[in-house]
């Protein structure tokens, strides 16, 4: 196959053509209208080509129709949905169309794979017609910052490996059992208490509500919504460190800093609980803009049943309370009386479908996130020294080759919300090992979520695929050299790039 249509997600039509190619060059300019809100589209497009190139390319508000010109516009001509988007190179130009301003990013993004470097020096893009839009509106990566923490510099290489692979939710699980890693104004005293350590009593960290702004923003000019999740009623212990007014006794719980689960717990009869369901899932909606907040609800093993739907409900009213709807993990599936829109994200597929069918057909949707398929924390294979097992081990063809359509039986296609992966960081202390989980798995999830089935097909996969490992390498990031894939030589890393 021709590097042309090396791009990942497969996109829906791709025809290479015999014109001349796109060659960047000290007059190549990113044209965008001045009227319109694609600014810091363009900006994020030059800074692209001139990482890539090594040439400074600037933003221009005019067209002359001369060679060396990136397009970018609006459009209606596209397949359906706000994310489609098209790429036009040939005769030295480039045109990228898109509906929104996500579309365009993700046409960048396809820019970006379709760059290839001359034999004596430059780059180009080969005459192509790229044409695209994603299966699942929802495409999304849960990243795990409690149990060990990820600094700010290093969430963002995660969420521009998003970007690259048209991810568009970084789902952040702040807090569980060892720490709470977001401030939050009504309540002080979760990150001043409950924040410095990780799992094994390795150094923790918090988010500062200039981190979380900065978090946000960069995200959005990657086209990624950031949807935060307050694990509750289990997973609560660090917050009863926090406060003990949340335990029976009155007194704050001990520090944990192990990697069980089930044994933490609000307690509905406590008046506290309710004030601080209300307190901080205000704040997290005050703070974060977008439709969604995760309000967790997983692995509550010592709480009977009544107690625990009038917790699910409870939090569930404080999110509703600020106009926001509901996601949370598989377990509230059962819980009556669930608000309408609620996303119920399924992870485990060794239980019962039922609910998730009954919960669907009750008005809930359905986010794909099977632990066997998508959970990148998973060992590679029995001797990988990184991740846990208990879902088996996912290889890169695992995470590819499953049809979320068919996954959960019985359950309507239109009901799936889309597909998220998932890292959770028990064994994972740096970004050497978040990357080397992620890499390259991360691509197969984001093909899965992306693409028609059609034009899913797992040796022509690895061969797109080739190219980007040597992308990975020049950025110099960690990663599995899986030997399920095709993969070049190892290079150097490009500080430019």
């Amino acid at each position: 196959m021709s590097d042309v249509v090396a791009v990942v997600p497969a996109p829906l039509v791709v025809e290479p053509s015999s014109r001349p190619p796109f060659v960047i060059t000290p007059s190549t300019v990113v044209v965008v209208d001045a009227a319109d809100d694609l600014v810091p589209v363009a900006v994020l497009t030059a800074d692209m080509l001139g990482r890539a190139s090594g040439r400074a390319v600037e933003v221009s508000h005019a067209d002359l129709g001369t060679p060396g010109v990136v397009h970018l516009r609006l459009v209606d001509d596209l397949p359906p949905g706000d994310e489609a988007y098209r790429v036009v190179a040939g005769d030295g130009r480039v045109r990228l169309e898109a509906r929104t301003a996500d579309g365009l990013v993700h046409a960048v993004v396809t820019l970006r794979q379709l760059l290839r470097p001359l034999p004596g020096g430059g780059v180009q893009v080969a005459a192509v017609r790229v044409e695209d839009a994603p299966r699942y509106a929802w495409r999304g990566l849960s990243v795990d910052v409690a149990r060990h923490f990820v600094s700010v510099p290093d969430l963002k290489v995660v969420i521009g490996l998003m970007g690259h692979y048209k991810l568009n939710v970084l789902h952040l699980h702040l807090t569980d059992d060892q720490a709470w890693r977001l401030d939050l104004p009504s309540r002080p005293e979760l990150v001043r208490r409950a924040s410095a350590r990780a799992v094994g009593g390795d150094p923790g960290g918090h988010y500062s509500r200039a981190d979380w702004d900065e978090i946000l923003a960069y995200a959005h000019a990657r086209a990624v919504r950031v949807v935060p999740e307050l694990d509750v009623p289990g997973h609560v212990n660090a917050a009863q460190h926090a406060y003990g007014e949340l335990n029976p006794d009155g007194e704050p719980a001990d520090e944990y800093l192990g990697i069980e689960v089930g044994f933490s717990r609000l307690h509905d009869d406590l008046p506290a609980t309710h004030a601080f369901l209300a307190d901080v899932f205000g704040d997290l909606a005050e703070m974060t803009p977008g439709d969604h907040l995760h309000i967790g609800g997983d692995e509550v093993l010592a709480m009977g049943r009544d107690e625990y739907e009038r917790l699910v409900r409870s939090a569930a009213a404080a999110v509703t309370a600020h106009g926001k709807r509901v996601v949370a993990w598989q377990e509230v599936a059962s819980v009556p009386d669930l608000p309408p829109g609620t996303v119920v994200q399924y992870w485990d597929t060794r239980v019962d479908p039922a609910p998730f069918v009954r919960a669907a057909h009750a008005g809930a949707r359905i986010l794909l996130s099977p632990g066997s398929r998508v959970y990148l924390d998973m060992k590679y294979g029995p001797d990988f020294p990184l991740g846990l097992e208990w879902a088996g081990h996912v290889e890169l063809r695992d995470a590819y080759e499953w049809e979320p359509a068919t996954l959960v039986d019985g359950l309507p296609p239109e009901a799936v919300a889309g597909v998220e992966a998932a890292v959770w960081t028990e064994t994972l202390r740096t970004l050497d090992d978040l990357t080397t989980m992620l890499l390259p798995r991360l691509a197969a999830v984001a093909e899965v979520a992306w693409s028609d089935p059609a034009r899913r097909d797992f040796d022509d996969f690895t061969e797109r695929l080739a190219a980007h490992g040597e992308l990975w390498d020049r950025l110099g990031l960690a990663w599995h050299r899986s030997p399920q894939g095709r993969w070049a030589a190892p290079v150097a890393p490009d500080p430019a790039v």
